[in-house]
């Protein structure tokens, strides 16, 4: 649905965005992470067609957003990082405002209203203005103007930015249920987020994209590797003991204390070795305190890659 070939936005001798390549399949979610400054909302601004790109090539449903600004904006529903309401209105009168905005048959609007309801939960509010209501409220009215003509695409930059806890538990469990008919991209600083509603994950830095793959393969960590975290308490030298394991790698001592050992194991992806290490403990008398795997956490993966 979406690619992007070698993308490169300048603004004047500041290149926010360097080279950045990839692709959005139909129906995919895909989560877009970055510090502040890292170039996504510059990257989302030229695939929804605000911005022309210094250099590259967007498609959007095979259409050049240079060449084919209009079909392309028909294609996508954007919900900015600040959402364009008009406070002064109720919420009924602007959705159907944006329903002539978006050239929608008059036969058809009242449909297109009451799906974008249902669909943001926005009911009880359809008569108040959107000045009275809610940041939560608000950012549904924003949503529900994005998804109003029913588009292929969906571009959501920080959906959830300002919300309390409660407010951002719904509005992910909204783009979860928009995302198994949609293609969906989203900007987030949340991690949690990423676990919650993501199909793929990409990383952006500098205007540079530092990774690009599943929550699984970034709970790997840089290191693709699998990782089992114990305490026991051991007679004898426990770490070469693990090491004769096949699919052990390396074992790192950890602390040791009061008769008891932490260590790391690490082995290949996909190498599970806990009931292998459980036969060593009972074979060899140890103490099995604790044996958890230990992936590394998606903040340490973020950190080491946009430090």
């Amino acid at each position: 649905m979406i690619e992007v070939r070698g993308l490169s936005k300048h603004f004047g001798t500041t290149r926010a965005v360097d080279g950045v390549s990839f692709d959005v399949q139909s129906g995919q979610v895909l989560g877009f992470l970055g510090p502040n400054g890292a170039g996504k909302t510059t990257t989302m601004r030229v695939i929804t067609c605000y911005l022309q790109p210094t250099a590259g090539s967007v498609l959007v449903d095979g259409l050049d957003v240079t060449e084919n600004a209009l079909e392309v904006r028909r294609r996508i529903g954007y919900l900015p990082e600040s959402a364009p309401l008009y406070h002064e209105m109720n919420v009924y009168d602007y959705l159907q405002y944006i329903t002539e905005i978006r050239k929608i048959p008059s036969s058809k609007r009242r449909a297109a209203i009451r799906r974008a309801v249902e669909s943001c939960a926005l009911g009880e509010v359809l008569t108040k203005n959107i000045g009275q209501l809610s940041s939560g409220f608000r950012q549904r009215v924003g949503l529900a103007q994005a998804i109003i003509h029913d588009p292929e695409i969906l571009i959501l930059d920080e959906p959830t930015r300002g919300l309390d806890p409660n407010q951002i538990v719904e509005i992910r469990s909204m783009i979860r249920e928009l995302g198994r008919k949609k293609t969906v991209i989203f900007s987030t600083h949340i991690l949690q987020e990423v676990q919650a509603v993501c199909d793929r994950v990409m990383i952006i830095n500098q205007g540079k994209v530092v990774f690009d793959g599943s929550k699984e393969e970034m709970a790997y960590g840089l290191s693709g590797k699998e990782r089992v975290y114990l305490e026991l308490r051991a007679n004898g030298n426990a770490s070469e003991q693990l090491q004769t394991i096949e699919q052990v790698e390396t074992v790192r001592v950890l602390s040791e204390q009061d008769g008891k050992i932490r260590l790391q194991v690490e082995t290949a992806r996909g190498s599970d070795v806990r009931d292998k290490i459980f036969a060593q403990a009972v074979e060899h008398g140890w103490t099995l305190l604790e044996m958890r795997r230990d992936n590394t956490s998606l903040e340490e993966v973020f950190r080491e890659l946009t430090k």
